[in-house]
């Protein structure tokens, strides 16, 4: 065996996310002991993608695949990779994982706290992070993986985590007290994976506010009760108990919706946005103060509340329903598009960035 390996990777400009360099780099073999090489196949890239990379420095996504080179970060996605070399008892070549990749052909992990389920890379670089992004799931072991859905998995997963539980924070709260949800970037995954785990299990009013060139997907989704367009909030009732779920992220937007509730505003719900990624800032606004929900919070209460085994129950079972939905062969929620290699990944990104994506689409990159 040669004494290294070239890995292929894509490189993302730190202060322009639009930009990207395809890079190579050698890997030194034989392996250490305590040490796995696996091989990327696929990747789903996102708007969740983008955020990530926004808040690189901020929330520390940057450090979770360094690059050695301060301008140049590698844009954290998730997808499927197998082992192709392992020294690590309960780990073999061959198996197929789950988890948070770089774009790129390699990676190197020092495998720790192997279990049935998988394992967590234990690199050193990697202990001050969130622990939840370190697990790789053993697809022969993982309940919720599908062979046929890969993609889907890749694509929902790490959305859908957001909405279920996102769903769950606002029920766990009784709403706030709110009648109605008003529901920004509704045409968004996130969005309406929250409207579809919400929608007709509780007494709540769902409306989504969407683009003009959105509105027709919206409504023909069907998880929403009504579907304006963004210069129609006027349309809504000022005197119905209100709770503001926002994912667009639009300051100009919320201040809007701020002023026509006013005090019928109950809550004010930040999920989070691809297309606007500054932090939220203090602007004044009457009603509520905008929260940040972050969905960690939600299930390590969960956890305490329920134990971790029900939580994955209950987030599969719904997963699995989310993804039979979405792929309806006669009326789906969603179109697969497949991208090849590293070419096709700077122009789904630069697209992606610049907001031109068909919220129809979900888009997988396949790197082997």
């Amino acid at each position: 065996m040669n004494d290294k390996l070239t890995v292929t990777r894509l490189l993302t400009r730190k202060n322009a996310l639009d930009q990207t360099r395809i890079d190579r780099m050698d890997i030194a073999l034989p392996l250490q002991s305590g040490e796995i090489l696996l091989k990327i196949d696929r990747v789903a890239v996102t708007t969740n993608n983008i955020t990530y990379a926004a808040f690189g420095d901020a929330m520390q996504y940057w450090d979770f695949f360094p690059t050695q080179d301060p301008d140049w970060g590698h844009m954290p996605v998730w997808g499927f990779a197998d082992v192709l070399i392992s020294t690590v008892p309960g780990v073999e070549a061959g198996e197929r994982f789950y988890g948070y990749f770089p774009i790129a052909s390699h990676i190197k992990m020092r495998a720790v706290r192997i279990s049935p389920r998988g394992f967590y890379d234990g690199s050193e670089h990697r202990m001050k992070l969130t622990s939840a992004y370190n697990q790789y799931m053993r697809s022969s072991q993982d309940e919720a993986y599908v062979a046929k859905d890969e993609n889907y998995q890749m694509i929902v997963r790490p959305l859908f985590i957001t909405s279920f539980m996102g769903a769950d924070f606002l029920q766990d709260n009784d709403f706030f007290g709110a009648k109605q949800i008003i529901v920004s970037s509704a045409s968004s995954k996130t969005a309406y994976g929250t409207a579809f785990c919400l929608n007709k299990q509780f007494d709540i009013r769902l409306i989504a506010m969407t683009s003009v060139r959105n509105r027709a997907f919206v409504e023909s989704l069907g998880c929403y009760d009504r579907t304006i367009s963004y210069d129609e909030l006027d349309a809504i009732s000022s005197k119905e108990a209100s709770l503001y779920l926002d994912f667009s992220g639009d300051e100009d937007l919320r201040a809007k919706v701020h002023r026509h509730f006013g005090d019928g505003l109950t809550y004010d719900c930040f999920a989070g946005s691809a297309q606007n990624t500054d932090f939220l800032r203090d602007t004044n606004l009457p009603g509520p103060k905008p929260i940040l929900y972050f969905a960690p919070v939600q299930i390590k209460k969960r956890n305490i509340d329920w134990g971790h085994d029900v939580v994955n129950q209950r987030f599969n079972a719904a997963q699995r329903a989310f993804i039979q939905q979405i792929s309806q062969v006669d009326k789906p929620w969603m179109e697969v598009v497949e991208s090849h290699g590293y070419e096709e990944a700077q122009q789904l990104i630069a697209a992606m960035h610049a907001g031109k994506i068909d919220p129809r689409k979900g888009n997988v990159l396949r790197l082997a």
